[in-house]
């Protein structure tokens, strides 16, 4: 009985951190795919070595290692995860093409109660929401690995520059260096700002009503009136992104027009707004699915609306139903 306590203990100290874990590895890697592995990869690592584990520092610190090496090694053999419009430039809905790019192309949205652990402090909690915006893990794409890791270990997680210097095995001028250089390459092609969304005010939950009406009834003036004048609409796989509510209505009419008569499920993702959007079944007997939406609002307004059509994918992470019955819409 002993031992079986003793091979339940690691088990069970590891696995408190799996969440924060995965967090910090979908920042890293912009795939919640391989952020799930990276973190599994991590755990099997530290549980085979923890018998080697010394103590000298947390064990927090020592998966936060383990984690790094995981994701580096990743990021060494492979492309970064880039959004259409970083891909692209806007394409006008008369030229609208669909072409495909392979998934691993594509950031990937991601559940919030997969990476967002449970935290007392306010501010501390709207950094780890922000922080995990398509956007934001758009842009840190754009940096090497290691600075990477430095700028989400000082900025996102608050760690000190000693700690994270013990971490990578180098200096705290080598540490401090990496983040100015972090902080110069985002601030050339900064994020876009978006409306705090923790918990929705009234404002963007009428906001969010009106969008579902204007969708579901398929209401073009309805949902222009509800977008930035540049909105941006995309739609991975498919590398094709719109620009403009003039665009994007038009898309919707047109390429888009299957699509009319849809049901939208709320949902949320990357710390923002989200729907499940299920497309009248061709038999005519209920909804499938179709995409999932995310949204980001900007001003009181829909900034962003991007639909990840891969749903035999994203519908299962979601923990999302495989169809509606027209009792259900």
């Amino acid at each position: 009985m002993s031992d079986l306590v003793a091979a339940q203990e690691p088990d069970s100290r590891l696995e408190q951190y799996r969440k924060e874990l995965t967090g910090y590895c979908y920042r890293m890697l912009g795939s919640s795919f391989e952020a799930e592995d990276a973190v599994q990869d991590t755990l099997v690592r530290a549980w085979r070595s923890f018998e080697k584990f010394e103590g000298r520092s947390s064990l927090r610190s020592w998966l936060y290692r383990i984690a790094t090496n995981v994701c580096v090694d990743m990021l060494n053999a492979g492309n970064r995860r880039a959004r259409p419009m970083d891909l692209t430039a806007a394409t006008p809905v008369a030229q609208a093409q669909l072409t495909a790019r392979p998934e691993t192309t594509w950031l990937e949205p991601v559940p919030d109660g997969r990476v967002l652990p449970s935290v007392a402090d306010p501010a501390e909690a709207a950094v780890e929401r922000e922080t995990i915006r398509l956007a934001f893990v758009a842009a840190l794409q754009h940096l090497p690995p290691k600075q990477r890791a430095v700028l989400i270990l000082r900025e996102v997680l608050a760690w000190k520059a000693s700690e994270v210097a013990e971490l990578l095995d180098t200096s705290v001028a080598s540490v401090n260096s990496a983040l100015q250089r972090a902080r110069a390459t985002l601030a050339d092609s900064p994020p876009a700002a978006s409306d705090p969304a923790n918990p929705l005010d009234e404002e963007q939950k009428a906001l969010l009503e009106r969008y579902v009406a204007a969708f579901e009834d398929y209401d073009m003036k309805a949902l222009t009136a509800l977008l930035h004048d540049d909105a941006k609409f995309t739609m991975p796989p498919f590398d094709l992104w719109l620009q403009g509510h003039d665009d994007i209505t038009g898309f919707m009419l047109t390429i888009g027009a299957g699509c009319r008569g849809s049901r939208l499920v709320p949902t949320v993702a990357n710390g923002t707004p989200a729907f499940a959007h299920y497309k009248p079944a061709e038999s005519g007997d209920g909804f499938v699915p179709w995409a999932l939406q995310v949204l980001e609002i900007e001003d009181g307004r829909i900034a962003g609306l991007h639909c990840f059509l891969d749903t035999d994918r994203w519908f299962p992470l979601f923990d999302l139903p495989p169809r509606l019955e027209k009792a259900d819409g």
